[in-house]
């Protein structure tokens, strides 16, 4: 058995993590993060999704956690904003047209009020309401590169994302960050945008250190957050660069990989 008594605070990625396959979060977690509570642990969701998709998954307990969204764009503790990172204009004025030449793939403006999307593909407008609750189809996201501050551009790709989106874009890895952020899914970023200095300022907030903090996730967006915790856990269903990286394992997001290690956790 691991010794869980210096635990003060747990940070869980969404999707493939903490939500199943059918992009749900179990009542056994919500039973658990009231125990968590009466210990005095903290929780912290951290994602890549839009802030507005983490709350609607998490909305009985918005107010309560703090949440890391946009793979560090921005953080909050309920309305409260505890940091922006937002790329540069002129990089994402760059990269729209470089981006629309990837072959079947999609690409989201990432922005506070809404993300914006130009695609008219019906099978990526129904599959990326799951992760965006907030949106707008727009005909020229270059118009929204000029006018609005953009955390991220994400960009999808029906096949894989790791084959047919990086490499088109990994001459760029120098300019901005680009994560890998799931099977289809790559993430792009200014270079401070990332979940480990989201959670480092919310550690700060807290007085919780490294030694006091476990972390869960599955994919490459993650690795900077495991490494600011001395509980990683990464899920059974994990990428095997994340599996290699963490110090502990635990079962699938569809097997309560994340609410058997809370068990534990609540009852040390």
């Amino acid at each position: 058995m691991i010794d869980f008594s210096k635990v003060k605070l747990v940070v869980s990625d969404m999707d493939g993590t903490l939500l199943n396959s059918q992009g749900k979060v179990s009542p056994l977690f919500f039973e658990l993060f009231t125990k968590l509570q009466q210990k005095n642990i903290r929780f912290c969701a951290a994602s890549g999704r839009q802030y507005n998709s983490i709350v609607n998954k998490l909305a009985v307990i918005r107010d309560d956690i703090h949440v890391i969204a946009e793979n560090g764009g921005v953080a909050k503790k309920g309305n409260e904003v505890l940091l922006f990172n937002f790329l540069k204009p002129e990089k994402v004025m760059h990269l729209v047209p470089v981006l629309r030449e990837i072959d079947r793939s999609n690409m989201v403006l990432c922005c506070d009020d809404f993300a914006f999307i130009e695609s008219k593909d019906e099978r990526f407008i129904n599959l990326f309401q799951e992760y965006y609750n907030s949106y707008q189809q727009v005909d020229d996201l270059m118009e929204i590169a000029k006018s609005k501050d953009v955390f991220k551009i994400a960009v999808y790709h029906f096949d894989s994302s790791e084959d047919y989106i990086y490499p088109a874009i990994k001459h760029l890895k120098d300019e901005v960050l680009l994560k890998v952020s799931g099977k289809n899914w790559l993430d792009i970023s200014d270079e401070k945008a990332n979940k480990g200095n989201a959670l480092r300022q919310v550690q700060q907030l807290l007085n919780v250190t490294k030694e006091e903090t476990m972390v869960f996730g599955d994919y490459h967006n993650d690795i900077e957050m495991m490494q600011e915790a001395d509980f990683s856990f990464a899920m059974e269903n994990a990428h095997k660069d994340i599996k290699e990286l963490a110090k502990y394992a635990t079962k699938s997001n569809d097997n309560y990989g994340v609410e058997r290690i809370l068990e534990q956790l609540v009852n040390s």
